[in-house]
């Protein structure tokens, strides 16, 4: 690990802390989450304030001092099913443990329904400064496909509330590409997201993922598969849509806010944590579940709650970055690492990949690292090369995975 510590050393961080506790399993979820063990939660709160402990000694042991953040990220899960008081716990033992920047970005996702308005300004008070409310559809019929237990109209309440919190910075989740969803329907779906004013807007489109409910239903024929090709028409008119409404498309599913007269790259309400994960920059995963990545290594913890548990309450300490709760630990050598860089970067639609930031990272240039595949994904108009970046073309947002596999 001294390689990793030497690159590390005296660099900001990110956060991810993952809160794996919901009150149903969506149908469509094949996160690390867990219906049913809400006992659990006071001893998981417990565990989480010791991983961030055993975590933060281990970096002072190897030289680091008290490691520096600039965004905390509560993902899950449902993570708005914590109580206040165990939220302030776990950021009471972060800000002790680790130095979070003065304008460090504390996210939380919170679904429609589990939140009111004591609980949002509870958020607020404790610093909390962006929210991410899983709407996912204003259709009754869509979220009950989806397994959603809120109505668009609680979601219009939370998002009301969150403003009376004094959040000005709200995040919400949409789904298209919904077996059954037209496109008259999809509109509908996000325009009423719009009229809510929302800093930003992330669209994904569903996918099928092995073992959940909803894979089960189209493999047994009760379900109808996804028509890729009306997911595409989606798309296509929710991009065009987002920028006349005011949005600028940072990332290919992520829309932020445009400020007038702002033209950076990157938009000021961009997802800060999740930006650190497209430019391949280190961030420390907590709680059951979570991964990790820091220069030269990625890893992931145990993924059930109660093994969690018992693994930070009775496990030997650890080099950092890592805990006793982890599972799997994976080296990466340096070219997996120039192609990850790719891989991940060229999801940002206007940023992509900057040359001169490549070769100054990685000592090589894109041309020796990657020339051939460059040239050809642009021949087949997936790439385009300019300004001394590469970044998808706007083909290449609808078939970015024919150019994210050259770099697997």
């Amino acid at each position: 690990m001294s390689s990793c510590n030497a690159r590390i050393a005296g660099v900001k961080l990110g956060i991810y802390l993952h809160i794996p506790f919901c009150k149903v399993r969506c149908s469509y979820c094949d996160f690390n989450t867990y219906a049913g063990l809400e006992p659990l939660v006071p001893a998981y709160v417990k565990a989480l304030c010791g991983e961030i402990l055993q975590v933060s000694r281990a970096a002072e042991q190897a030289g680091l001092g008290r490691p520096v953040a600039t965004t905390v990220f509560f993902g899950g899960g449902t993570p708005s099913l914590l109580p206040p008081h165990h939220l302030a716990s776990i950021l009471g033992e972060l800000r002790r443990a680790f130095h979070l920047t003065d304008d460090c970005e504390i996210s939380l996702e919170a679904n429609p329904g589990t939140v009111d308005a004591g609980h949002l300004r509870a958020l607020r008070d404790l610093g909390v400064n962006r929210l991410s409310f899983g709407v996912q559809s204003a259709q009754p019929d869509e979220l009950r496909l989806l397994d959603r237990l809120h109505t668009f109209e609680q979601a219009v309440e939370a998002v009301a509330w969150a403003r009376q919190a004094g959040f000005d910075n709200l995040n919400l989740d949409l789904i298209y590409g919904i077996m059954g969803q037209t496109l008259a329907g999809w509109q509908e779906t996000l325009h009423r997201a719009i009229d809510l004013a929302p800093e930003h807007l992330s669209l994904y489109a569903l996918t099928l993922e092995p073992g959940t409910p909803m894979q089960e239903r189209v493999d047994t024929g009760t379900l109808a598969v996804p028509d890729p090709d009306v997911a595409a028409d989606m798309y296509e008119w929710s991009r065009d849509e987002l920028e006349r409404a005011g949005y600028r498309h940072y990332e290919i599913s992520n829309w932020a806010r445009a400020d007038p007269g702002d033209h950076s790259l990157v938009p000021r309400f961009a997802c800060r944590h999740n930006m650190l994960t497209w430019r391949l920059q280190p961030y420390l995963g907590l709680g059951a579940g979570a991964h990790g990545s820091v220069p030269g290594w990625r890893y992931a913890n145990v993924l059930h709650p109660a093994a969690y548990i018992e693994r930070i309450r009775t496990g030997s300490p650890a080099a950092f970055p890592f805990s006793p709760a982890v599972a799997g630990t994976w080296p990466i050598d340096p070219e997996t690492e120039r192609r990850e860089r790719l891989l991940v970067g060229l999801r940002l639609v206007e940023e992509g990949v900057e040359s001169r930031e490549f070769a100054e990272r990685f000592g090589l240039s894109l041309e020796a690292s990657f020339g051939a595949d460059l040239r050809e994904l642009e021949s087949q108009g997936l790439l385009e090369q300019a300004d001394g970046r590469v970044r998808l073309s706007k083909r290449g947002h609808l078939l970015g995975n024919r150019v994210f596999v050259h770099f697997v």
